[in-house]
């Protein structure tokens, strides 16, 4: 798959292709409907399929500090598209600049002159150009003028996860919030992942015989609650599983809140400086303070059996 930053990275010969617009963080089981279909299309019609997507994310640039908590960074985002068999990504630094492209400026620029759209795929609440003006109609419409179709994906809910809502990442941002990681599962299609570099940490877990990896996480991602969960710890392509901690550490009055993973029954890791991944697979509880160490260590033991027999009785399919 091709990954380009910025209009000039695209081939000078670039010829007709299949494109969907959208930030797509998460790459939700909506996102794969309206990416998947872009892919099938571009198959029957001998064409490559294009996904077009943002950084920063629009909203920052548009309303400064209200970036959304990113369910996925760019790379993984890259990664599940080609999963999906996306033949280029481009990605467009979005500037104070860019925002200001009227919606038909913004068709010609990207979509006509650069990736010579043949077709476009896109979900019904897709919006385009300065303030958002443009909708799936007007992209229709400039279609007739520009010399490309357009195809309109329903995104609904099939299942209970978003209460008949549609497929979002703000559904989606919503329950990782809540530490409702097994409904956040079912809508992205596989556990909520968070990544980032293994750090140097009171070290607290190693004294207590749960050596655990803090986990310094990229900007502006997305954190599930305060709580002990299960899920793994992926390193260099292993998925080991883990028992997660997410929190301030309230039995040491911390006030840093931070991701841990330890691995259950690995011994002898050294993971300092590598760059690690931290799926979440089930809430198991709240985070507490107790009364001693004794009682905390009982509460440890106790959560990493449960963490193992949640992940033992899960399918990674």
């Amino acid at each position: 798959m091709q990954r380009w930053r910025g209009l000039e990275d695209i081939p000078q010969d670039w010829g007709r292709s299949v494109v969907t617009i959208g930030s797509y963080d998460g790459v939700h089981r909506g996102h794969q409907l309206i990416i998947g279909r872009a892919v099938e299309r571009a198959r029957e019609l001998g064409v490559p399929s294009v996904v077009v997507t943002f950084d920063p994310h629009p909203s920052e640039v548009v309303r400064p500090g209200s970036h959304p908590p990113l369910l996925a960074p760019h790379h993984r985002r890259a990664e599940l598209m080609a999963e999906l068999g996306v033949d280029a990504v481009l990605i467009l630094p979005f500037t104070t600049e860019f925002s200001k492209l009227a919606p038909a400026d913004f068709i010609v620029k990207v979509l006509v002159d650069k990736l010579h759209a043949q077709l476009v795929i896109e979900g019904p609440n897709f919006r385009f150009g300065h303030k958002a003006a443009g909708n799936v109609r007007l992209l229709s419409e400039l279609g007739d003028t520009y010399d490309y179709r357009v195809e309109v994906i329903d995104l609904r809910v099939r299942g209970e996860a978003g209460g008949g809502e549609p497929f979002s990442s703000t559904l989606t941002r919503r329950l990782v919030a809540e530490g409702d990681v097994a409904g956040a599962a079912e809508i992205l299609g596989r556990p909520h992942r968070v990544e980032g570099i293994v750090v140097r940490g009171a070290q607290r877990g190693r004294e207590l015989g749960f050596p655990t990896a803090n986990v310094e996480t990229l900007p502006h991602t997305a954190i599930p609650a305060d709580g002990v969960y299960a899920g793994w710890l992926e390193v260099n392509g292993e998925a080991m599983p883990a028992a997660i901690s997410v929190g301030t550490n309230p039995q040491f009055d911390g006030t840093e809140r931070t991701v841990e993973a330890y691995a259950i029954d690995r011994v002898g890791l050294d993971l300092y400086g590598l760059h690690v991944a931290v799926d979440f697979l089930a809430y198991v509880r709240g985070m507490l303070k107790f009364d001693s160490i004794d009682d905390l260590l009982v509460a440890m033991a106790a959560d990493v059996k449960r963490c193992s027999e949640l992940i033992s009785a899960y399918d990674r399919g």
